[in-house]
């Protein structure tokens, strides 16, 4: 897991591709706040697109930093020298803008192109962090982060930052071309500048004895020895004269008095050469003691590059655990919101329901108080139909009373049929007409005298 080359996002393309399934294209940036996917628009935008796709499979952008940051507007990458000043497109001169009136910066997570003015397009680009109406027309909108990786995308914002440059600036440590649009296109291959190196003159070297403990014994030593190297200057050397045997003389033979003083001057030569080389051995064997500490720190020096690797790349994992974790955080967050919305929904239709109950109720309540508003009204009407108190009111009772009387004397006037139902009848019409005269009476409020009158009549 931890030495892992392809990313989980990188896997998902290349098996979707096998599918046959068609996707935008898409380049991946490796972070040092974690991976960054990002979507390319090449039909929107060709030559931005072509520009940012053949720098990321030639490796450059790769080890550079975001050496730009405005918190809540922008983080702005993409220059190889790092201060903003650097950075050549594909073309080798810059590209113009591509403006398409669909892409605005109306959100976070667009990438576009940097610029110093008009049609002055190179390397660098930027991620916006918010929505930025006033770049619009401006500089060219040629991407966007897709997916979660826009969650590491807000990760470069963080941090110290002083006069729109961080502190301690995040890095791209690698690119990756998941989806290419331009199979035609092919990296550029870096001319290396090889540096010929100068033939230095070999200098002779100069014996300076008077650094050895023993300089004096050893100059006088070789003084002695080129005193008699000189004497073989300019002559042919053969075995006679390399060699200390004294039966291969190179001269003639000289009587026996001469040939015993010059073995001993040649023993001598060679006893003094023995301690000259005994001396430099001991003089080199002090130097490599002193040299060793050196060859420690080198290899000390070497060690400490290994480790800031490991470091490096502990580091790079440590941010991918930390990522997952946020993640999952994250899906917990989301999960709450969900339900917290569901809770919200179901309250709110237990609202409705109760308004719509109070709703019918009241109608029902509505439709009660009409009627009997109705009812109100009829007998209101009838009872300003009815004469008021006074002559006029008094004839109106003589009127039907008259009528009553008419009534009772028709009803006496037919032949009884039978006894019983002529009981029935008289009793019928008695309690008639003492119903009639009671309401009568309720209704009109008559005098007292009338009362009377009415029933003496009766």
């Amino acid at each position: 897991m931890r030495y892992a080359t392809r990313s989980l996002s990188s896997n998902i393309h290349s098996c979707s591709l096998h599918m046959g399934i068609q996707h935008k294209p898409s380049v991946l940036l490796k972070t040092s706040v974690g991976d960054i996917d990002i979507e390319l628009w090449a039909k929107e935008a060709p030559k931005a697109c072509r520009n940012f796709i053949q720098l990321c499979l030639e490796g450059y952008y790769n080890n550079t930093i975001f050496h730009r940051v405005l918190k809540g507007f922008i983080v702005q990458g993409g220059d190889p020298t790092g201060d903003g000043t650097g950075g050549e497109s594909i073309y080798g001169q810059p590209f113009k803008d591509e403006f398409h009136q669909r892409l605005k910066f109306t959100r976070r997570g667009l990438l576009a192109m940097a610029n110093a003015g008009k049609d002055d397009n190179g390397s660098q680009f930027f991620f916006t962090m918010a929505a930025t109406p006033e770049l619009n027309n401006k500089h060219t909108i040629f991407g966007k982060v897709s997916g979660d990786t826009v969650f590491n995308m807000l990760k470069l914002e963080e941090g110290l930052i002083e006069d729109e440059s961080p502190v301690y600036p995040n890095k791209i440590l690698k690119t990756e071309v998941l989806l290419n649009p331009f199979p035609d296109i092919v990296p550029r291959i870096q001319r290396v500048e090889v540096k010929e190196k100068r033939k230095k003159d070999k200098k002779t070297g100069v014996k300076n004895f008077k650094l050895l403990s023993f300089g004096e014994e050893a100059e006088e030593d070789e003084e002695e020895s080129t005193k008699q190297n000189q004497k073989y200057v300019g002559k042919g050397k053969s075995s006679h004269d390399v060699l200390d045997d004294p039966k291969l003389s190179s001269e003639t033979q000289p009587l026996d008095s001469d040939i015993k003083d010059e073995e001993k001057e040649e023993n001598d030569t060679e006893e003094q050469l023995d301690s000259i080389r005994k001396k430099f051995k001991a003089a080199k064997e002090s130097k490599l003691k002193s040299k060793k500490p050196l060859a420690e720190t080198s290899t000390s020096s070497s060690q400490k590059i290994i480790d800031d690797e490991d470091h490096a790349l502990e580091d790079y994992y440590l941010h991918k655990d930390r990522d997952l974790e946020r993640k999952k955080k994250v899906d917990e967050i989301k999960k709450e919101i969900e339900s917290v919305k569901r809770d919200y929904h179901k309250n709110k239709l237990k609202k409705v329901e109760e308004q719509e109950e109070a709703r019918q109720e009241e109608e029902v309540k509505n439709e009660t108080y009409e009627k009997y508003k109705a009812e109100c009204e009829i007998y209101k009407s009838k009872k300003e139909a009815l004469p008021k108190k006074g002559a006029g009111r008094e004839q109106f009772t003589l009127s039907l009373l008259e009528k009553f009387k008419k009534k009772l004397h028709s009803a006496k006037e037919k032949e009884p049929e039978e006894t019983e139902t002529v009981e029935k009848d008289d009793d019928i019409d008695n309690e008639e007409s003492w119903y009639v005269l009671f309401l009568i009476l309720v209704i009109l409020h008559l005098d007292y005298t009338n009362i009377k009158l009415v029933i003496f009549v009766y």
